[in-house]
């Protein structure tokens, strides 16, 4: 599953390295060193739908619509009432915040286990306590697990891919008629973990902007603070960061590399057209 994420990645690099000459399937498949034919049932069976249609899904028009949409979603989601828990694409997820004395203790007492799996997007590093995830990044093993004990000092750190291989296969690989529900125990400032909580209230295949984050969390001059917790988030895909662009429809950076963010919101995008279709 890793491999043949990567393949899709290169290509997609090579597509937005590419764009202004339009590069042809042949080109894309080459890219990757594969043959059309190879290359086309590679991407079909990963994202459900064609090279070309995917592309489709990553052009500023297409996320400008998207943004249109997203404000209004957003705005309903709160008008809601939608604070804790929230939908996500076929999971549903709440936060266990950490309170302050826990925050002034480290962790002290806790026990995280940590492993490293494939998923539909590359190798992952995940973190979780019983009371839920604390991390999910895509980088490399040795940064991520100094980084959790810079965060939680005084907790107890193991490796037990069996336990966070249980947790992997509940957010990329659940029954899509019978959703997971995974809980997140998030250690960072209040407003923070109101951005991020704000995150969790955008659907799938949608996306919206920091300023309308901004908006929602009632600090529309906070754009720029926006951002910075946005790019904080300790857990990918489950808090999707990656559904946050720049109000121009441009995509931005994202903490995990840009084909990345791309290739979640076009396999979001194609599985909502999909369902709707």
């Amino acid at each position: 599953m890793s491999r043949d994420y990567e393949r899709v990645e290169q290509a997609i690099s090579f597509i937005e390295q590419n764009f202004r000459s339009q590069p042809t399937l042949s080109d894309a498949a080459r890219s990757v060193g594969l043959s059309e034919y190879h290359f086309q049932r590679l991407f079909k069976r990963w994202v459900g739908i064609s090279p070309k249609r995917f592309l489709q899904f990553l052009t500023v028009e297409h996320a400008r619509e998207l943004l249109r949409d997203g404000r209004s979603v957003l705005a309903t989601s709160y008008d809601a009432g939608l604070s804790g828990p929230g939908r996500l694409h076929d999971l549903f997820v709440s936060v266990d915040a950490v309170t302050p004395g826990e925050y002034k203790r480290q962790g002290e007492g806790l026990v995280i286990s940590f492993g490293c799996h494939d998923t539909p997007f590359g190798n992952c590093f995940i973190a979780a306590t019983e009371r839920g995830v604390t991390n999910l990044e895509f980088a490399e093993r040795r940064d991520c697990v100094e980084r959790l004990q810079e965060n939680w000092s005084a907790a107890s750190l193991r490796e037990d891919r069996e336990f966070t291989g249980s947790v992997i296969e509940r957010i990329f690989g659940q029954d899509r008629d019978n959703p997971s529900h995974i809980t997140l125990y998030l250690k960072g400032t209040n407003f923070q973990l109101k951005v991020w909580r704000a995150l969790l209230e955008i659907p799938s295949g949608h996306l919206t902007c920091y300023q309308q984050i901004a908006r929602q969390i009632g600090q529309p001059k906070a754009e720029r603070a926006v951002g910075n917790a946005v790019g904080s988030n300790p857990v990918a895909f489950v808090i999707p960061c990656h559904r946050v662009i720049r109000k121009s429809g441009e995509f931005g950076k994202y903490r995990w590399g840009t084909a990345r963010k791309k290739a979640m919101l076009g396999w979001e995008a194609a599985g909502r057209a999909s369902s709707t279709s």
